[in-house]
């Protein structure tokens, strides 16, 4: 884990020392810098591999220079196929050998997470690992600079302006949709992309799409279980090879509890961290986390977090991520992690990508359901109906939809829709208008050859609600304390593997989770696999309106008339009655961003 750094053309020395700097918590062991005329490249080390000298980046081959961001965990087999002249044990080397074996196509190789900078004579590489578990952003101004995180092209802005594009698709999603940042003039990679710089030039390609693999190649249930288990326990084994210590997350949930029950059978006893809420244990998982860890052995820690400590530090979270992030469990996650660092840990196993890829949402089978009142015959008095008597509730939106033959799974993250959006803001939302963020992956997935809708459930999840926000989250959170998380459910390879099989065998038991649940029936206890899924929750709102910093979405709000001020004031209200709690949080950090970068 790292943080890669490059400008191609002119540059100030000190401007481009300055913003390397910015990054330095991604990689405090060693900073390597290539200088030349028209060229600063540049990596700040995280060991964790091969803590040697001689794994330092950036790498050099006569005029080619590989500098990465994560972890290669096929880097030994391939090291084994490929030749080269290696001076070092770790996946840094292997990835200059693939290079110079396959040329653009080594990405197609390799098994990890990563973001990658290859500069080949006068053109420039960037790669973005196929699920986006590694951001990578870039901007093209006077020279082109490419970083890890956005605060690090900040400074090679003319001027800082809002994003209209990242600040609708942000009050959609959560989360800004590629290639937009709240930052006009700084964009990002997608997951699975790669970008080519030549002379001034940038063209941007997609590597992979895991819509390729063949559904139905599986439709038989004990060959499906096989398979997934063993790709699971692949995946899981891979990701525990370090050389530095290793701990886990841990919820009441199965997913951290398969990781470290299959960390145990491979001799690995983890350490493992639950977070606790001082006065609100109804919405902490210490309980269940702590029968979770009694019945696996491991040793498992407690992290309580009160009000002041949630307050004081949401704006340190809010500078770690650079831009708006819907997301109020950033704040805990970042201190669970603060926690983690002083016991010394640098590589930590967390269950993304699970509920995503094994239907882990309810909502998912509620929205299976809903699918099929679009094959009525008559439902022209319902689409008018529906018209004319708006409602601010997500179940009305649904029903919409389904009668006028739109599009109804937006991602799980979908929060203002476009109607609610028109309402608040000062500015003319077309209904549907957000359906322009999702066309690339929605047209993919229709010119795929899959078809069952819960397959685009899980495909515009992974892309977007996982890889540009829980993703983006917890890299930031992780590596703002210098640890790197790594992420078992999210291999390509398992992914591949649950593509390929019947869509029916996910859903058909009418149960979240069912092929995980039975694959992990031998290794988890009934109490565990049949507690009902309670997820990240937390009592931000309470929070939030009891240190009165609510106060700030009026007092920006009159300061750039962004919002209708009586539909503003009414959302407020709601969230203080419990109601549209997610939806006042991220105007809240919206305004924070707005404050800090533009007033």
């Amino acid at each position: 884990m790292c943080a890669i750094f490059g400008i191609i053309g002119e540059y100030e020395e000190q401007k481009a020392r300055y913003a390397l700097s910015l990054m330095q918590h991604r990689g405090p062991d060693f900073c390597g810098v290539v200088q030349e005329n028209d060229l600063f490249f540049a990596h700040n080390l995280l060991s964790i591999m091969d803590t040697s000298a001689t794994a330092r980046q950036p790498l050099r081959h006569k005029d080619i220079i590989v500098s990465f961001n994560g972890e290669i965990y096929n880097f030994l087999e391939l090291k084994r196929e490929l030749e080269f002249e290696y001076q070092s044990s770790g996946d840094s080397e292997v990835l200059m050998a693939a290079y110079l074996r396959w040329g653009v196509d080594f990405v197609r190789h390799i098994r990890g997470m990563f973001a990658i900078a290859i500069k080949d004579g006068d053109t420039l590489y960037l790669f973005r690992d196929r699920f986006g578990k590694k951001p990578l952003y870039y901007h093209q101004g006077k020279s082109f600079v490419f970083a890890s995180e956005i605060k690090a092209l900040v400074p090679f802005l003319k001027h800082r302006s809002l994003d209209n594009d990242a600040l609708l698709s942000y009050l959609s999603f959560l989360a800004p949709t590629p290639p937009h940042t709240f930052f006009k003039g700084i964009q990002k990679l997608a997951a699975g992309e790669y970008l080519t710089y030549r002379h001034n030039r940038i063209e941007i390609k997609r590597y992979y799409d895991i819509l390729n693999v063949k559904p139905d190649l599986i439709s038989n249930e004990d060959t499906a279980l096989k398979l997934i288990e063993k790709s699971l326990f692949d995946s899981i084994s891979i990701r525990l090879n370090s050389s530095v210590p290793a701990a886990s997350l841990l919820s009441g949930g199965i997913d951290s509890a398969f990781i470290a029950a299959i960390a145990k059978k491979r001799g690995h006893l983890l350490h493992t961290f639950t977070l606790g809420y001082d006065e609100y244990r109804n919405y902490d998982e210490r309980k269940n986390a702590a029968v979770t860890a009694e019945f696996l052995g491991v040793r498992n820690s407690v992290v309580e977090i009160d009000k002041n400590r949630f307050i004081e530090a949401s704006d340190r979270v809010f500078d770690t991520l650079d831009e708006p992030l819907n997301d109020p469990a950033a704040i805990p996650l970042y201190l669970l992690f603060e926690e983690i660092e002083k016991e010394g840990y640098r590589v930590v196993m967390s269950g993304e990508g699970s509920d995503e890829l094994f239907l882990g949402y309810r909502q998912y089978f509620e929205y299976l359901d809903i699918q099929k009142a679009s094959g009525l015959m008559h439902k022209n008095w319902l689409k008018k109906y529906f018209r004319s008597n708006f409602s601010m509730n997500r179940e009305w939106e649904w029903y919409k939809r389904i009668w006028e033959d739109t599009l109804l799974f937006r991602t799980s993250g979908e929060k203002f829709t476009d109607l609610q959006k028109n309402e608040l803001l000062r500015q003319n939302i077309r209904d549907n208008e957000s359906l322009k963020y999702l066309k690339p992956y929605r047209d993919r997935f229709e010119s795929s050859l899959h078809t069952d809708e819960s397959t685009w459930y899980s495909y515009v999840d992974l892309n977007i609600f996982q890889a540009e926000h829980f993703l983006r989250k917890l890299d930031h959170v992780s590596m703002a304390h210098s640890i790197e998380s790594r992420t078992p459910f999210l291999d390509h390879h398992l992914a591949e593997n649950i593509f390929g099989l019947a869509p029916s065998l996910r859903y058909k038991d009418g149960i979240t989770k069912s092929i995980l649940k039975k694959i992990a029936s031998p290794y988890l206890n009934e109490e565990i696999l049949k507690r009902k899924k309670k997820g990240f929750s937390n009592p931000y709102m309470e929070w939030l309106m009891a240190s009165g910093r609510i106060s700030l979405i009026k007092e920006v709000n009159e300061q750039t008339g962004m919002f209708k001020k009586e539909v503003l004031e009414k959302y407020i209200e709601r969230a203080e009655r419990g109601r549209f709690k997610q939806h006042v949080w991220g105007l809240y950090v919206l305004s924070w961003w707005i404050k800090k970068n533009l007033l």
